[in-house]
Parts: structure tokens; sequence; C-alpha cells
């Protein structure tokens, strides 16, 4: 089998100026903070960035490296507003692609299966459609005729994730109940990357949990980053909680300010 090993220096080595990149997480929980530091430390722009975000897609913002944000929400969880991000759209510095959280879904599942699109009930009679002009309605060819949102595929040139567990051939652990749509970004890309706390091997993963905890399989994923504390400040349990201090000294900080101290 291939191993896989990298460095947070060698993911960033694949991206490109004008990528759409996904990262996985929720909020302010399970980020892959410490490729998106090596990130912010390059010369990378002009990125699209898909997500249900969190302090990343505010750092980038704040960094100047974001055209565009396709997003089911961007919150700090105990802090509502992410505030970079928050001044980006206010001050209509980025381009936006606001979804509910069910459509992101629905859009990386279609990305996932090679579709152009999929249907669903959401977003219909909501101020979604007129916040989000380029979504369209698609009519039931059955005999319902019902109309529907078709939901357009989110493709990743890159998805990037942060995982409890992982072997060096790419099999991903999650230990906690918020794993959520990691998988799902991690399929609908090109390529995909998962940092973890520990690199183990495969045998190992049966001392910490079941075989359901194994979410992300080896040929989904092109590289792995072995990453302690590589979610913080976000949370990533049972590892670690969030780091509510630094959060808050982050969302109070002017940007330049809290990088010199948080990228050194």
């Amino acid at each position: 089998m291939p191993d896989k090993l990298m460095t947070e220096a060698d993911v960033v080595a694949e991206l490109r100026d004008g990528m759409t990149i996904g990262f996985g997480g929720w909020g302010s929980r399970r980020k892959p903070m410490s490729i998106v530091k090596e990130i912010l430390r390059s010369d990378l722009k002009d990125l699209t960035i898909a997500a249900y975000g969190g302090p990343e897609v505010g750092m980038l913002c704040a960094a100047g490296k974001v055209k565009k944000v396709i997003y089911g929400f961007v919150s700090l969880d105990t802090i509502p507003l992410e505030p970079n991000f928050r001044a980006a759209r206010q001050e209509a510095t980025i381009e936006a692609m606001e979804l509910d959280e069910g459509m992101m879904q629905w859009g990386l599942r279609a990305a996932a299966y090679r579709l152009p699109f999929l249907p669903l009930r959401v977003g219909l009679g909501s101020s979604v459609m007129e916040n989000t002009p380029e979504l369209r309605t698609v009519t039931s060819p059955y005999d319902d005729g019902e109309e529907l949102v078709a939901m357009p595929a989110i493709h990743l040139d890159v998805a990037i994730v942060h995982a409890n567990r992982a072997d060096r051939r790419g099999n991903a652990q999650y230990l906690g109940n918020d794993w959520f749509y990691d998988d799902w970004f991690c399929m609908a890309a090109e390529k995909a990357f998962v940092s973890a706390e520990k690199v183990v091997d495969t045998s190992d993963f049966w001392k910490e949990g079941d075989p359901q905890t194994v979410k992300i399989p080896r040929f989904h994923v092109t590289g792995v980053v072995e990453a302690p504390g590589g979610a913080r400040f976000t949370s990533n349990p049972p590892d670690y909680q969030r780091d509510e201090e630094m959060q808050k000294k982050y969302a109070t900080t002017p940007w330049a300010e809290f990088a010199e101290e948080f990228l050194a």
C-alpha cells in the first residue's frame, strides 16, 4: 500500500491560485488549522472556499486570499458571527454563495456522485433563492410535475479535513460525535488531504473505537499529515475542547496583530 504521509508544506505545495478548496469541520469544530496556517503563510490567492465555516474562512478572508465563499453558515459557535467574514461580506471584498445547510450537503453529494445537480425542496419559498440568483428550479418529469430546486454540484479541486486518527494509507478515524460531512467533502474533491492528531497503525484503530468510527477510506485520500493539536484553537473531541480564550482573542483583535502571534 502507498505511504501517503506528508507535511503541511507538502499539502500547500499541491495548491494553486484560483482553486476551489473545501474545508471540513463544522463552525469552530475540527478545523484543519495547522494546514490553514500554512496557507496563510503562502502566496496563494483568488481561492474559492466551500465550508460549514468557522475561523478558517474568516482568517483567509482577512488575509486577502479569498475570491468567493460557498457556505451554509460561518460561525465561531460560542461567538455567533465570525468577525472577519462578516467584515468581508459587509465591505463586499468577496463573492458569496449563501446556502441552507442541507443544500450545501446536497451540492457536495452531487459532486461526489458526478452529477450536475440534485433536486430538493429546501430553499423553495425562502430568501435563499433571492440571495443566490444562480440557483435554478426544475420540474419533475413524472405525473406530479413538482417544481424543485436544482442544487448544483459543488465541485472541489481539493478537500482538507481534520480527524482524530489516521493511518499512513489514508484511512481516517473520528472518535467524536460531530464528524458530519467530512467524507462528502473528500468524495466531492479531485484530491483530499487529511490531517490527524496521530498517525497510527491500521490495527490500532480498533483500540480506540469500533470499525464504524473509520469514516473516510483510503481510496478517497491523497495525503495524510500528522498534526498533534492540528485543529486548535477549534475543538476536536475527545482529544481536546475549543480554546475559548484564544477564540475570544481572535474575535476581538485586529487581524494583523493576531496573525503576528498566531502564525509565529
